[in-house]
């Protein structure tokens, strides 16, 4: 308890999909001192917003997890912002929390940072053997460059910098915007609204092949938390469920939870991503303690139940 009523905080991405998930869990474990710097008054990308902060919030600890994310379809169409805004919010803000004394820096990476095919399940150490997918390597590389830098920084400074790699997450207020959304979002809003409107069929994305992971937010706050907490150490750690679920199962799953029943039509011109992604979790367990306790379809339901509440206000 002393660890999270002790310290003050400072979490990037608080207000977003996980970050409202992470300070809900913070506060439950004792936090009291945690700053959320929204962008309207704090662009991370400007040095002079990221001094403000640190000025302004005086943190121990740094939770970062902003980052400006989407599916394939905005990867593709901002390759370019989303390698330079993810690189200078996480380079300054860490090189500055250095110079500024913070004593403890969590980075939160992303699994598309690993090679466009690397064996599954992912193990950490296969990061660095060969160039991300390439719809979203621009986005993977700019958060990969801050394990580079938080290892340097620990190497150089002793500045205690650790990194987490969770795979694919989904959950509650996930982003459901069709032109920014990943996935699960997506495919449940499309759902439901093909089947309000009595629609007899949805178009998917790709061919249905690729396999993915996925985390339910809840389990990836903890997961997060528990490594904030106690671990220490310099190698990325990824955070995972362990199940493996192709795009085709996944959307017939939805279908089914949302009650959709017409047809699946597959846009087989629109891009795959990455062929296969699931993670090895055995670092985490290991390390700090964490495995993911929330069942896939448990975690669809609530998402789903969660949704329509929202849409009818």
């Amino acid at each position: 308890m002393s660890f999270w009523s002790e310290q003050r905080f400072a979490v990037t991405g608080g207000s977003g999909f996980l970050g409202r998930h992470v300070i809900a869990q913070m506060k439950a474990l004792g936090a009291t001192q945690i700053f959320v710097p929204r962008k309207a008054q704090y662009d991370l990308v400007k040095h002079d917003a990221i001094m403000r902060l640190l000025e302004d919030a005086r943190p121990d600890v740094i939770i970062h997890m902003a980052a400006q994310v989407g599916g394939i379809g905005a990867n593709r169409e901002h390759p370019a912002e989303f390698f330079y805004n993810n690189l200078m919010m996480g380079t300054q803000l860490l090189h500055e929390a250095y110079k500024s004394g913070v004593k403890k820096f969590v980075t939160i990476g992303t699994v598309c940072a690993y090679p466009k095919f690397t064996p599954v399940p992912f193990s950490e150490e296969e990061l660095w053997n060969g160039y991300p997918e390439e719809t979203n390597a621009p986005y993977g590389l700019a958060k990969k460059m801050l394990l580079v830098q938080s290892q340097s920084y620990r190497q150089q400074y002793d500045f205690n910098g650790i990194y987490l790699l969770p795979t694919n997450l989904y959950g509650p207020y996930d982003n459901f915007d069709l032109q920014t959304s990943h996935v699960i979002p997506a495919l449940i809003r499309k759902f439901l609204e093909a089947k309000a409107r009595g629609d007899k069929q949805v178009v998917a994305w790709g061919t249905g092949s690729p396999t993915r992971e996925f985390l339910y937010v809840e389990d990836a706050a903890r997961g997060i938390l528990m490594a904030t907490e106690h671990f220490n150490g310099s190698e990325p750690v990824n955070l995972g469920s362990g199940n493996e679920i192709s795009i085709r199962d996944l959307t017939h799953l939805i279908a089914e939870l949302t009650g959709f029943d017409g047809e699946v039509v597959w846009d087989s011109t629109k891009p795959d991503g990455q062929p296969r992604r699931g993670l090895d979790t055995s670092r985490a367990k290991a390390e700090f303690g964490f495995e993911a306790t929330t069942s896939f379809r448990d975690g669809l339901q609530k998402t789903i139940q969660t949704y329509l509440q929202a849409q009818s206000g």
